[in-house]
């Protein structure tokens, strides 16, 4: 089929961006030197940057969308860009996610290729970036990597760099009363329904560089807006004990991990740090969702 007269693309890619002029370019450039046996549109959503990220993106032959107006709502600029997408299988790709290799975005949509009738949702191994510090890139590895641990874990999922089939969105789409984890309240939602349940599917092979330094005001406000969503979406809160524990389990983890690795050894004294800032302020967060 034909729009415009151009071929109707199989994919779209949509890029939500904000202030991130440093590596939307990269970004970008990753995309267009997938190669794919398919055609694919890319879209970018600038969301009111006030840098040089949408003047980067226009250098490349993307397609602009403008984030609906009003209060921002993560589930709502999602349902937007997903209306407005061309393509039968939607690719949500972060600014920030820089693709690793020309394959990631034929490994990233190949089951729902393979398989076009069984409800899936992928998602991409996220890379930690050449400057993220010694927990950031254990905290990766632990999360991505092979996926031994998180299949162990209650549920995992993001969106960062994902791909469904458009049919599925449109059915479904995304809570927009959420702030945070939007994507894991989707994902755990439709795993669990009763009929034709949505296959959860994590894709090791399709690579992107994606990993953040946050300071510990970063971190304070990050696990408090997801203590509140997993609250919404898993239920009881954890209790305060039950978080101080898992700060100490994973503080340990965390020197387990820099003890063999002396030019690491400065962050050993902030790990403790780290670990009871971000279980405090996950148990704050789901206590405030009361």
């Amino acid at each position: 089929m034909e729009r415009n007269g151009e071929r109707k693309p199989l994919v779209s890619v949509l890029v939500r961006a904000r202030n991130d002029e440093a590596l939307v370019g990269r970004t970008l450039a990753g995309v267009f030197a997938q190669k794919t046996d398919f055609p694919f549109e890319v879209v970018v959503c600038d969301d009111a940057s006030t840098d040089r990220t949408r003047e980067v993106a226009e250098r490349f032959p993307v397609r602009f969308f403008e984030r609906p107006a009003g209060e921002y709502r993560p589930g709502r600029t999602l349902n937007a860009l997903v209306r407005d997408a061309r393509g039968e299988i939607v690719v949500f790709n972060n600014s920030d996610a820089v693709p690793v290799g020309d394959d990631w975005l034929a490994e990233l949509v190949r089951p729902l290729r393979e398989e076009p009738d069984r409800p899936a949702f992928c998602f991409a191994n996220q890379l930690p970036r050449a400057d993220a510090t010694a927990l950031v890139r254990k905290d990766s590895e632990r999360a991505f990597g092979d996926g031994r641990v998180q299949a162990s874990w209650r549920f995992f999922f993001s969106l960062a760099s994902s791909a469904t089939r458009l049919a599925l969105l449109l059915e479904t789409p995304f809570d927009e009363s959420i702030r945070y984890s939007e994507d894991v309240e989707w994902a755990w939602r439709n795993s669990r329904r009763e009929h034709d349940p949505v296959r959860i599917l994590y894709r090791p092979s399709a690579r992107v560089e994606h990993s953040h330094n946050y300071t510990l005001r970063e971190l304070a406000k990050r696990f408090r807006g997801e203590g509140a969503a997993d609250r919404a979406i898993f239920g009881a809160a954890p209790s305060l004990a039950r978080e101080l524990a898992s700060a100490a389990r994973e503080t340990l983890r965390d020197w387990v991990y820099l003890l063999p690795r002396p030019r690491d050894w400065l962050e050993i004294p902030s790990a403790p740090v780290r670990r009871l800032v971000q279980r405090v302020s996950h148990w704050r967060g789901a206590r405030a969702a009361d």
